[in-house]
């Protein structure tokens, strides 16, 4: 699980922002929305964002894409850029480097991983773990030369032969980890946090993502998530009572092949995978809906095309959930509220709050009525807001940074009143 997050100079937070899962001393709700990772840590299962557009929001969590992408990303060559956008509003940022900072656990062990990374060069990589409050070294990486160095603590026990050939596979563009997989050695409480690394935090759900293949490629291989959907989309109240998924094989005609074959927008491995298989995969999805009329009860089959937006997004986003509720996940969705009622949102909330273990839904958001369930359905400490300065620089903080909160009658009403600040302004 994810306990701190911390990003500086990347995007439009220029600032050093600091995204906490660590609950205060609010009792109003526990379990199973806090988990108690270790002794007397307690972590929250769900964060949220408000703030007006190119506020930052998106950016936050595309700073926690980036390092999930960027920490296995192999280069192939050491001229390649990092990809990581400094902060351009400014003579000084763009050539200062951008920082990042994972605190998480790995079951009751807590890790820290640091990265400071130009456009060019990773400058300093590291990676600690706690036995008691004090941090244990694992690896610490920087550049000498345009060469890595990989300074390993005490308690890894690695050779010279193994240690050399990680520091020559690791680039100077690229993560330690994705050098690391290179070489066939073992190094567990490395790799212990490496696992949690690759597996750990979900792509980001974005709005305009079409999410309803990715639950139907799920569903024609996994009959757990179909029944969990039908059951949620049957709670939910829609009137769909089977899900009918098909594998179809396209063949590619001489035209299709020479058309991907000059895409340089394809990678050469995906491509090869095209042209030796000559064909491509495709999930045929079907609905039985059933209704009562002047005749009783009938079932029919419609396709997924006569679906509306929100009961395909539905079916994708809970797709996604019961991938992060059942390998205890952490899982970003960028406006959250996108094509479906508030209503149903409450209710995806509700249903993942109150499935226990050790999976974290962070969300973003516009749909501030949501701010009416605090004490009920969400917690104060987590929720966030996102404020863009004068000078460009995107301003994280948390709502209990208030002060007398539990004088409050309706947080969305103070919220829409500039009590929290987070809100557009719109000039006459």
């Amino acid at each position: 699980m994810i306990q701190e997050f911390k990003i500086k100079n990347y995007l439009s937070f220029r600032d050093e922002a600091v995204l906490s899962f660590e609950t205060t001393n609010d009792k109003a709700i526990e379990e199973p929305y806090v988990v108690e990772v270790a002794p007397g840590v307690k972590l929250l299962r769900f964060g949220l964002v408000y703030g007006s557009n190119a506020s930052g929001k998106s950016n936050l969590i595309s700073a926690l894409d980036f390092i999930r992408v960027f920490w296995f990303k192999k280069k192939e060559d050491i001229d390649e850029e990092t990809d990581t956008i400094p902060f351009l509003l400014d003579t000084d940022t763009p050539d200062e480097p951008s920082e990042f900072e994972l605190t998480f656990y790995v079951g009751e062990t807590k890790y820290r991983y640091n990265l400071s990374l130009t456009e060019n060069v990773v400058s300093h990589e590291s990676l600690y773990y706690y036995k008691t409050t004090q941090p244990i070294r694992l690896f610490t990486r920087k550049i000498n030369n345009r060469q890595s160095e990989i300074d390993f603590g005490p308690s890894v026990k690695i050779s010279k032969a193994v240690k050399d050939e990680i520091a020559v596979k690791c680039f100077p563009n690229m993560s330690f980890f994705a050098a690391r997989n290179q070489v066939n050695c073992s190094l567990p409480e490395i790799d212990n946090a490496r696992d949690w690394m690759r597996k750990g935090i979900m792509p980001v759900i974005e709005p305009k993502i079409e999410m309803f293949r990715y639950a139907g490629n799920k569903m024609s291989t996994d009959s757990s998530l179909k029944n969990y959907i039908l059951k949620f989309i049957h709670r939910a109240d829609f009137n769909i009572t089977d899900v009918q998924t098909e594998k179809k094989q396209i063949t590619l005609s001489s035209d299709e092949i020479e058309a991907i074959n000059s895409n340089d927008n394809i990678p050469i491995s995906a491509k090869k995978r095209l042209m030796d298989k000559g064909f491509l995969e495709s999930i045929k999805t079907d609905f039985e809906t059933t209704v009562t009329n002047k005749r009783g009860v009938e079932k029919y089959i419609l396709p997924k095309s006569l679906q509306s937006a929100g009961t395909t997004r539905t079916f994708g986003l809970e797709a996604a959930i019961y991938e992060a509720l059942n390998n205890g996940r952490f899982l970003p969705i960028d406006e959250i509220e996108s094509s479906l009622h508030p209503e149903l949102l409450e209710f995806i909330l509700e249903e993942f709050l109150n499935t226990p273990g050790r999976s974290q839904l962070f969300a973003t958001t516009h749909y501030d009525p949501l701010l009416n369930t605090i004490d009920t359905l969400i917690r104060k400490d987590s929720v966030w807001f996102t404020e863009k300065e004068p000078d460009g620089n995107s301003r994280l903080y948390s709502l209990v940074e208030f002060k007398e909160l539990g004088k409050i009658n309706s947080f969305q009403r103070s919220y829409r009143n500039g009590a929290f600040g987070a809100l557009p302004i719109i000039k006459g």
